[in-house]
């Protein structure tokens, strides 16, 4: 196995025996010396996030690998959804969020590529996807240092719209199962765990996790985006939704492919670690202080 990333050091440490090429995604030049004229059983593309980008890989690899497999979005499917669950047959089409848009135009040059000249692709569709390291809320550490000092955490809209959680464990499970599989090439994948909680859930686990009070204060999304600009896009576009998916297609490959870590396991993993590295418990002073704003607003 070979892994081409930038060669800096990472919370998540290369397995022995894996070959790394050191080389920087945005630098054509650097990718094109590091691979030379290697060749692959299977590419897996994990930061294309253009199709400018996708289409310089399909430059680099065709003739050159028996499979590439692109690392879409769930995001991309129709948002909000006409209907649930969502499969792979469902539309993509996301007019809130540019990165959406971005995957899924991604995605119709490979299909092109695929359909004109046979080029081997299979596109992966996961949703949220999350480790030991990276928390889901709208604030990461500053909602569960927040939790800790007995103040509210903001909550989009009602707290009841469902979202999909998928540890990395389990996705690696459906990801692996897809690689020189022939039954793939010219397909798409969504891989996503069968777990949907709510974000009231989801804040009250982690909540629970860090032994801290819950006190939950709901904000419209379309209030949390004004106050904070950044976080608009993949709010309105994405984590506003109750997003649910089939993955029958996926398992109907990769029968092995499952739920086995529910968030209020994944939140306990996640605080464990958390503790144990005081230096990645980074608090945002401004957004804690919007939140303060939205709290007071929201409060009267």
């Amino acid at each position: 196995m070979t892994v081409l990333n930038r060669g800096r050091s990472t919370d998540r440490p290369l397995p022995d025996g894996v070959e790394q090429l050191t080389a920087d995604a945005g630098s054509p030049a650097s990718i094109r010396d590091a691979i030379g004229n290697r060749e692959f059983d299977a590419v897996a593309q994990f930061v294309a996030f253009s199709p400018e980008q996708v289409g310089r890989d399909v430059e680099f690899f065709e003739g050159r690998t028996g499979q590439y497999v692109f690392i879409s979005s769930a995001s991309a499917y129709q948002t909000p959804p006409s209907r649930l669950p969502v499969t792979e047959s469902t539309p993509l089409r996301n007019s809130f969020w540019q990165y959406s848009r971005d995957k899924i135009a991604g995605e119709d040059l490979l299909v092109t590529a695929y359909r004109e000249r046979g080029f081997p692709i299979t596109i992966v569709r996961p949703s949220h996807t999350y480790d030991r390291t990276g928390l889901p809320t709208l604030g990461g550490w500053t909602d569960v240092a927040r939790m800790r000092e007995g103040k509210p955490v903001v909550v989009h809209g009602d707290g009841t719209s469902l979202w999909t959680l998928t540890h990395n464990t389990d996705f690696a499970v459906g990801f692996s199962g897809l690689l020189g599989n022939p039954l793939a090439i010219g397909e798409a994948f969504t891989i996503t765990s069968d777990h949907s909680p709510t974000w009231n859930q989801i804040y009250e686990w982690l909540a629970d996790a860090a032994g801290a009070p819950c006190d939950i204060v709901h904000v419209t999304s379309d209030r949390i985006a004004s106050a904070l600009p950044e976080l608009g896009p993949g709010l309105l576009g994405d984590k506003s939704h109750s997003m649910v998916f089939d993955t029958s297609k996926l398992r109907a490959l990769v029968p092995e492919f499952g739920t086995t870590v529910p968030y209020w396991q994944g939140a306990r993993a996640q605080i464990e670690w958390l503790d144990a590295h005081p230096e990645k418990q980074k608090a945002d002073a401004a957004l804690d202080a919007v939140f303060d704003r939205l709290v007071a607003e929201a409060r009267g």
